[in-house]
């Protein structure tokens, strides 16, 4: 029952502009009989910037309660491109068993299946998966690696612990944070896809994340907080 509201920024020719809001949240449902907990992401661009850029994502997953992964779908248009990556998961024969789908920019189709013996994740589960993570012995520098999936395969990934910053969300509310640096490895390189800012308390709600996208750059920053587990012991007053 966690909702949580973000205003968009974007970098445009080294300028951050207002560029819209975005919204998560995290419901215990059931998918396909089994409890579970869903998971989703909305990005909203404004009409003032989308002659410059046009940015409308929307993920979703649902998670087992162990925090295995159970299905992923983003929709992304970003761009003049529209594109989809979906991955089914399911665990038959003590494998970690995919089913993927992308539609590419064409509109055209394209399906892979794999088994792995170990768990893979997609970056919403991932995202998940990492607020339950528990960094109390955490050293700057540590990092936690996982293969990642897409509808276009399976990538190595990794996410970086970069410290312990204060961060002011839109709200006007300052935040101890632990900053969680999510990479993946393209072409034998480490390439830095998103900077998450985490409460450092019991709730690990995002306060700031810092996109860096195939067109650009953009950031979110925390408006409002509903529905969280715990209260908040990491304001800084």
């Amino acid at each position: 029952g966690e909702f949580l509201t973000y205003n968009l920024y974007y970098n445009w020719k080294f300028v951050w502009v207002k560029a819209g809001t975005a919204s998560m949240s995290v419901v215990q449902t059931t998918h396909k009989g089994k409890p579970a907990y869903r998971g989703s992401l909305v990005t909203r661009g404004n009409k003032k910037v989308d002659d410059f850029f046009v940015l409308r994502d929307t993920l979703l997953c649902y998670t087992g309660t162990d925090m295995a992964p159970m299905y992923f779908r983003k929709g992304a248009r970003e761009g003049k491109r529209y594109t989809v990556d979906e991955v089914f998961y399911n665990y038959a024969g003590g494998k970690c068993n995919v089913n993927l789908h992308y539609q590419n920019k064409h509109g055209e189709h394209k399906y892979k299946k794999a088994s792995y013996d170990d768990c893979v994740f997609d970056m919403m589960n991932i995202f998940l998966r990492a607020r339950s993570f528990d960094p109390a012995n955490w050293k700057k520098g540590h990092s936690v690696r996982f293969p990642i999936c897409d509808g276009n395969g399976r990538t190595p990934a990794q996410l970086k612990f970069g410290g312990k910053v204060t961060v002011k969300a839109d709200n006007g509310i300052k935040y101890r944070c632990l900053r969680l640096e999510y990479m993946e490895l393209k072409d034998e390189k480490w390439k830095k896809i998103v900077d998450f800012y985490i409460t450092d308390d019991e709730n690990h709600v995002p306060v700031r994340l810092d996109m860096f996208l195939k067109f650009g750059s953009a950031k979110a920053f925390l408006v409002g907080a509903k529905g969280t587990r715990n209260p908040f012991s990491s304001i800084v007053k």
